[in-house]
């Protein structure tokens, strides 16, 4: 298993995590161990955020002048991911705003929720896409494959997270 270097950034003020970065650095690792073995050491950066801060970025990289819960930006897309001593995956930004929302709307926790868009995020930094629905049907399988295995299911939330 290579190493990952997991990168996390939170520019919120006064809004709760809905886990800690040592979790999630641990759940975001054992992601890419199972789904990208790699010869040199994974990079990726995690950017939790707000509504509009990712409004922003959403409106400058998408064209979309709308919040969204997660953004992923995918080096291996761009040719820049074989720098230095890493392999760089990318960049995830989630607004925890929508995280929060969205928790509330599909009836689960926050913590769940964070769980799913990072996963979400990471599996579009992987090649994963929801454009066709055979795709979407791929992604959606394997994102529930991911959480399931790891312990964050949408019918009961568990704390702390089961060996895979």
């Amino acid at each position: 298993m290579s190493k990952s270097v997991i990168e996390i950034n939170t520019d919120i003020i006064d809004f709760d995590i809905p886990s800690n970065e040592k979790d999630i650095r641990d759940y975001v690792s054992r992601v890419l161990a199972r789904e990208y073995p790699s010869e040199k050491p994974v990079y990726l950066s995690l950017l939790l955020t707000s509504d509009e801060a990712i409004r922003v970025i959403n409106r400058e990289y998408r064209d979309k002048d709308a919040p969204t819960d997660v953004i992923s930006f995918a080096y291996h897309e761009t040719g820049d991911f074989d720098v230095g001593p890493y392999d760089t995956l990318g960049d995830i930004v989630v607004s925890l705003e929508r995280v929060a929302a969205q928790a509330a709307d599909y009836g689960h926790s926050e913590k769940r929720e964070l769980y799913y868009v990072i996963t979400h995020g990471i599996l579009h930094l992987l090649g994963y896409d929801h454009m066709t629905e055979d795709d979407k049907k791929r992604m959606r399988e394997k994102e529930e494959e991911l959480l399931g295995a790891f312990g964050y299911t949408r019918d009961e939330p568990v704390e702390g997270m089961k060996k895979a």
